[in-house]
């Protein structure tokens, strides 16, 4: 085997990444570009397909730059992205037939309820593992195919592909136009709600209740194949052939990272959105709590893992949105500095539900709120309130995950840039009443892809290689009282309530 690192390409929902690791998953270099976020009216978010390949190209050569490392030294690549984000384009030419429809945009709506008048919310449900929401592609498939002039007569004969990001990079990378693979893993294809979750392929029923031609879909393979899904285009970024062979959706990328590779072990990634991941083993189990079953990751011709999940649609985004819609700090981590010139939140509450609000609840209908407001509040207060949400938000779904499976967490495995914020990760110890375990490698979206695509080449041998690599870096033990943590958890789920029905 050839080379002696192994990398990743991290395609997120505000930016892309590409980054390199040597055997003991230590980064050796790391480069990332941010890409415009497009809101053409309210509730629609897009992104530039042609804008992340190029930023994808362009991180690629400056990680290599950086760090000297020369692209025949590395021994396999793997993809991670964001998850659902749909794009649809010319297999001739590459071009986009229209922007990529972001996984927090809420335009398929209408056709979710129209989905929904037969069967109801649950409708696909014991197939897919998924309720019929905004969140997943295959409504957004089907609205590409319905509103975009021309996309659907090149579906029926064969020239439109779909994919979602990861899908779109693995094109690329591999030559796109000039014989690009086009490919996904299981766990993207499970975040599709058109495949079925105990045969892995698509399922023929979905697509025709959807109306979406089976050939504009990729051939789902394994997470971590050795048999490769192609090699990358000499005339690339790379400019060598160097195999593809990890994909892993982000937050299933970030369950391997943190090697959660046993039943009962749970991480939680603090991202855009926040995403608890619990590993339920080789069986899909169904859902009672509003949580979602999804497919964890498929290791070569190992039966595929399952979880459930809980998803929260907002939690960085919304430090985003106080730095750039409301200008209240220039860069993202002066948030915590107001914050902490407060003692506490005082009484304000913020429930970012932008998009409706995803788990456990999944109402559309929802829209943001802050409550709680008197003359007393201030800018620190409204800080403080932001980051408390996302702890709020993540023990509504670790209850829902407990009552489901049954597994009491003694703690809880966090990941993401937000764990970098102190007041925050302490707030969720205190909230929780379980300790808080950051790893040295935070960055666990990457590292997950990379061990993906190191084991399918043989980088490492087995899962206990990986194992040995995840060390903690901090440790935070609930400080709060428990009367406390009830009664600011009380709150929350008052202002929560306020959210709902705003949406007629």
């Amino acid at each position: 085997m050839a080379g002696r690192y192994i990398a990743a390409v991290d395609q997120g929902t505000t930016s892309t990444r590409f980054m390199i690791f040597d055997r003991a998953g230590r980064i050796v270099g790391a480069h990332q570009l941010e890409h415009q976020q497009i809101y053409p009216q309210a509730g629609w978010v897009e992104h530039d397909p042609l804008e992340i390949w190029q930023r994808t190209q362009e991180v690629i050569r400056g990680a290599l730059d950086q760090c000297r490392v020369p692209a025949r030294e590395l021994a396999a690549i793997g993809v991670t992205n964001q998850r659902e984000t749909t794009l649809v384009w010319d297999r001739h030419t590459g071009r986009p037939y229209h922007n990529a429809v972001v996984w927090q945009c809420t335009r398929t709506k209408d056709i979710c309820d129209m989905l929904a008048r037969e069967g109801g919310q649950d409708r696909f449900r014991a197939r897919v593992g998924l309720p019929l929401a905004t969140y997943f592609s295959g409504p957004k498939i089907r609205w590409i195919l319905d509103n975009v002039p021309g996309v659907r007569a090149a579906a029926e004969r064969g020239d439109a592909l779909f994919g979602t990001v990861d899908t779109w990079e693995i094109w690329w990378l591999t030559g796109g136009p000039r014989g690009g693979v086009h490919v996904t893993d299981v766990t993207n294809a499970s975040r599709t709600m058109l495949m079925d979750l105990e045969t892995l392929d698509w399922d023929p029923e979905i697509l025709e209740i959807l109306s979406i031609p089976r050939q504009m879909l990729p051939t789902i393979r394994p997470s971590s194949d050795p048999e490769v899904y192609g090699y990358t285009d000499r005339e690339g970024p790379l400019g060598a052939a160097i195999p593809v062979c990890g994909d892993l959706g982000d937050q299933q990328a970030a369950l391997v990272g943190q090697t959660c590779f046993s039943a009962g072990e749970a991480k939680n990634t603090y991202g855009t959105g926040c995403f608890m991941l619990l590993n339920t083993g080789t069986r899909p189990v169904p859902s009672q709590s509003g949580l979602l079953t999804t497919v964890g990751y498929k290791l070569g011709r190992s039966p595929a893992v399952y979880c459930l999940e809980g998803s929260i649609a907002v939690a960085g985004a919304l430090v985003q949105w106080l730095r750039d819609n409301l200008r209240f700090f220039d860069f993202s981590k002066h948030i915590e500095d107001y914050a902490r010139q407060v003692a506490d939140n005082g009484g304000v509450y913020l429930v970012p539900a932008f998009s409706g609000l995803f788990a456990p609840y999944w109402r559309g209908d929802a829209r943001g709120v802050i409550v709680g407001l008197t003359r007393y509040a201030n800018k620190g207060h409204i800080c403080r309130a932001a980051l408390e949400a996302t702890a709020y938000q993540t023990r509504e779904v670790l209850e829902a995950m407990q009552k489901d499976s049954g597994v009491v967490l003694s703690s809880l495995r966090v990941d993401g840039g937000m764990v970098h914020n102190e007041l925050l990760m302490q707030f969720q110890a205190d909230i929780l009443g379980v300790p808080v375990v950051r790893p040295t490698v935070a960055e666990t979206t990457s590292l997950g892809a990379a061990y993906a695509a190191g084991l399918a080449v043989g980088f490492w041998s087995e899962l206990e290689d990986l194992r040995r690599n995840w060390q903690v870096d901090r440790t935070w033990q609930p400080q709060m009282d428990a009367d406390t943590r009830a009664r600011l958890y009380r709150g929350w789920l008052k202002a929560v309530e306020r959210t709902f029905n705003w949406v007629d």
